[in-house]
């Protein structure tokens, strides 16, 4: 077969109804040749939601949930080169009713009248009836309406009770809605709704005595006062709901007043007293305060009021309610029981504004208004700009900021950079920066430095909240001018020359690709040798060479450049080249046996300095007989000593010691070995049975005799120690005996330690003693071996104690 034109074998119906929620599938199918492609649209041009589904052959149309959206004109096009062909259909869209509003059971009284609503949904749209006890309801136009599906009945009577059915229907379906009337005939009753037994008002105010009774038929209700039946007036009126309402009280309202109601069936009656109170005036005239911030202030609510009524206060700021329970409160009642004085306490710029007292009884109310000036210092200004930045300035503007009720009188100009501790002073033309200035020229900025600026503004209560920081700027780079400090050097590896200085900081190299210039020359020599150092946090170069004269004499010099170019060199200097470590052992060196911890050592020292070398101290080495020498001890003097004493050592050892000295450029040879034993150790028992007799100009002390154990050192003699207990400064006293007077005034506290000596070293200490103040002529008292301070003094002659240790 040749090429021919879309053919629609298979099309969908030309009238479609779908009812709302259905899945609705439209097909087309068409021959041709070549196969013809199939779109679809809407006719009028809307496009399809995003649930419509199109098979991949586009043959089939889904339409999921029908809605009243979805309804319209729908077109299905094949077409191929040869040509094209389309059907069109129409989809209607339909729903039975669904209601939307339903009547509810009712109880009214006779005469009310009924509003029911009946509202449903549907396409097409529900028409309404209503029905009565399962009958049509019969309308009247005068009486009983339907509108809309919405049912009125007026002037309700007993013969409207009944259940009513409201029906809502179109060709689709229809639905019902049931609810029931019920009509109450009662005598009035007051059980439910008593006058209230007691009414209070104020002179000079209106009242309103409430009555509503339950009766239906609603019927008449009227007044009495006392006994006399209540006549109206412009004062006095009865209310459509049967309320009385009473205005401008004077006291001869006071009374009893009863409420008399009545109908067809019945009548009923409730009474209740007007009790007439004096009206509550706040006394205090409203004002406007002016505080500055850190101030207390009170404010006054003074009030003239009934006194059998009780009054309460209530204080609003800015209409919200203030809680005087929080612990931080700012706000204190003052007033104490029948005034509502309060206090602001270190007052603050968020405490300005409107202060209301509200005053309540059970009778009126009252309220007065107290406006709050709070002064204080500036706010913060705003709008800091920072522009025309050069090397070393930069122009600054900003916009005043509040003054808080108190003209600004100056401001100031603050900067902070990455390297600065927080926020520092600048200097700025003008240097005086009045209050309509708002501009201003900062001068000595460092180059090329990140910086930002804020403003402070002041006024005569002080100096504010400064602005926000300004954005971040960099100053504009130039030559470097600061040269590094402290340069120096010397010491090192043979045949070098170490050149050290202190690092410009990085704020003070005025820009990028800092570096150094390190210049040297020897003594003698016209001509400087240079050598560049990349890095900015370089702090030394070491120049090797092997024909560098040992500890020989050079001028130095650093300089600085960056991309800019080269900065100036600092100061000349002399430093030294490396020199040679010491070639020489330390002679004569002796060792001599302090104590059981302690060795002297003594030698004759080697030339402190020649052309070559220094000596900058000496290295001790020591060793037990267990130990392997790599593995000694090291101790070192500075200086030109020849004296030394090695402490901490272990007691009746044998050490070996070797000494050499020691340079910057490394250690010398070693003496001789030296050997030495340390003492026996000191006495391990520590004196006992101290005793003490005291009288007001001299301390007797006794103790009994230390001795020492065979491995120990035999006791020599004893060392007292002894402070007032309330300095720290302890003095000594030494004696071969087991006694020791001292000549001391008794007025103080006295501590009191004892040990005995031996050439091995002081021995344990005895037990802590106190000497207690002496308040009589004699005291005498020993330290006991257990740690309970008793102190008992008797009035004649003596004094025991027992100190703590």
């Amino acid at each position: 077969m040749g090429e021919y034109e879309p053919k629609i074998e298979v099309q969908f119906p030309e009238a479609l109804s779908v009812a709302k929620g259905l899945t609705i599938k439209l097909e087309c199918f068409a021959l041709g040749n070549p196969v013809p492609a199939i779109s679809w649209r809407r006719v009028d041009g809307a496009p399809f939601s995003r649930k419509v589904d199109v098979s991949s052959a586009s043959s089939v149309l889904e339409i999921p949930y029908f809605q009243q959206e979805d309804a319209g004109q729908y077109e299905c096009i094949a077409e191929n080169s040869r040509g094209k062909n389309s059907v069109k259909g129409k989809l209607s869209f339909y729903a039975p009713p669904h209601l939307l509003e339903t009547p509810q059971d009712t109880q009214k009284a006779i005469d009310d009248s009924l509003l029911w609503e009946c509202k449903a949904s549907g396409k097409p749209k529900p028409s309404y009836k209503w029905l009565k006890n399962g009958e049509p309801l019969e309308t009247f136009e005068d009486r009983i309406q339907v509108i809309n599906g919405a049912l009125s009945i007026s002037t309700l009577t007993l013969s409207d009770t009944g259940m009513y059915q409201c029906v809502a229907e179109n060709r689709y379906g229809r639905v019902f809605a049931n609810a029931e009337l019920r009509i109450i005939a009662v005598a009035p009753d007051f059980s439910d709704s008593m006058l209230k037994a007691q009414t209070l008002a104020r002179q000079g105010g209106d009242v309103l005595i409430e009555c509503r009774p339950r009766m239906s038929p609603r019927g008449m209700i009227s007044w009495r006062k006392g006994k006399e039946a209540l006549r109206e007036s412009h004062r006095v009126s009865v209310l459509d709901n049967g309320s009385l309402r009473i205005s401008n009280i004077t006291k001869l309202d006071a009374g009893l007043y009863t409420c008399v109601a009545r109908n067809q069936f019945g009548v009923a009656s409730s009474a209740g007293a007007l009790v007439v109170k004096e009206p509550t005036i706040i006394t205090t005239k409203a004002a406007q305060l002016d505080v500055t911030v850190g101030e207390s202030v009170v404010l006054p609510c003074q009030v003239s009021r009934d006194p059998s009524l009780d009054v309460r206060f209530t204080w609003f700021f800015n209409e919200q309610l203030i809680n005087f329970g929080n612990q931080d409160s700012y706000f204190e009642k003052v007033g104490g029981r029948f005034a509502g004085d309060i206090m602001i306490r270190n007052i603050q710029l968020r405490h300005a504004g409107r202060y209301t007292c509200a005053v309540q009884t059970n009778v009126d109310s009252a309220s007065i208004a107290t406006d709050v000036v709070v002064r204080g210092a500036p706010g913060p200004p705003l709008d800091i700009q920072v522009d025309h930045v050069t090397e070393s300035t930069a122009f600054v503007s900003w916009s005043p900021g509040p003054d808080n009720h108190s003209p600004i009188s100056k401001y100031a100009v603050q900067a902070r950079t990455p390297f600065s501790l927080g926020w520092q002073a600048v200097q700025t033309v003008p240097e005086i920066l009045g209050r309509n200035q708002l501009a201003a020229r900062v001068t000595d900025l460092s180059p090329w430095v990140e910086y930002e600026f804020r403003v402070l503004a002041t006024n005569a209560i002080g100096t504010g909240e400064p602005s926000k920081p300004s954005r971040k700027i960099r100053t504009k780079d130039t030559l470097p001018r600061i040269t590094p400090a402290r340069v120096g050097g010397g010491g090192g590896s043979r045949s070098e020359l170490v050149i050290t200085w202190e690092p410009v900081p990085e704020e003070m190299q005025s820009g990028p690709g800092f570096g150094y210039v390190v210049a040297f020359r020897p003594h003698g020599a016209q001509s400087w040798m240079q050598a560049a150092v990349t890095s900015p946090d370089a702090s030394r170069y070491i120049f090797k060479n092997e024909s560098i004269p040992p500890f020989s004499p050079f001028y130095v010099k650093v300089g600085v450049y960056n991309n800019r170019g080269e900065g100036p060199f600092g100061p000349v200097t002399t430093i030294y080249s490396a020199e040679e470590e010491p070639s020489r052992a330390p002679s004569r060196v002796r060792a001599k046996s302090l104590s059981a911890s302690e060795v002297e050592l003594s030698w004759k020292p080697l030339p402190w300095s020649t052309s070559k070398r220094r000596i900058m101290g000496y290295e001790l080495r020591y060793w037990t007989k267990t130990q392997r020498q790599d593995t000694a001890s090291v101790m070192r003097t500075v200086g030109n000593k020849t004296v030394a004493v090695i402490r901490g050592l272990d007691s009746r050892t044998a050490y070996h010691i070797t000494l050499r000295a020691y340079n910057s450029a490394g250690t010398g040879p070693d003496s001789a070995v030296v050997n030495i034993t340390t003492k026996r150790p000191p006495p391990s028992r520590a004196p006992a049975k101290v005793m003490w007799n005291a009288t007001n100009s001299k301390i007797i002390l006794k103790w009994d005799q230390v001795k020492a154990l065979e491995n120990e050192s035999e006791v020599m003699g004893y060392k007292v120690f002894y402070k007032q207990s309330r300095h720290n400064r302890q003095s000594v006293v030494e004696t071969n005996r087991t006694s020791l007077e001292l000549a001391l005034p008794v007025d103080e506290d006295y501590i009191i330690q004892i040990k005995a000596v031996s050439e091995g070293g002081e021995g344990r200490s005895s037990r802590l003693i106190t000497i207690p103040r002496i308040a009589v002529a004699h005291a005498v008292g020993a330290a006991s071996e257990i740690s309970v301070l008793s102190v008992l003094v008797t009035q004649l002659l003596s004094c025991t104690a027992r100190t703590l240790l």
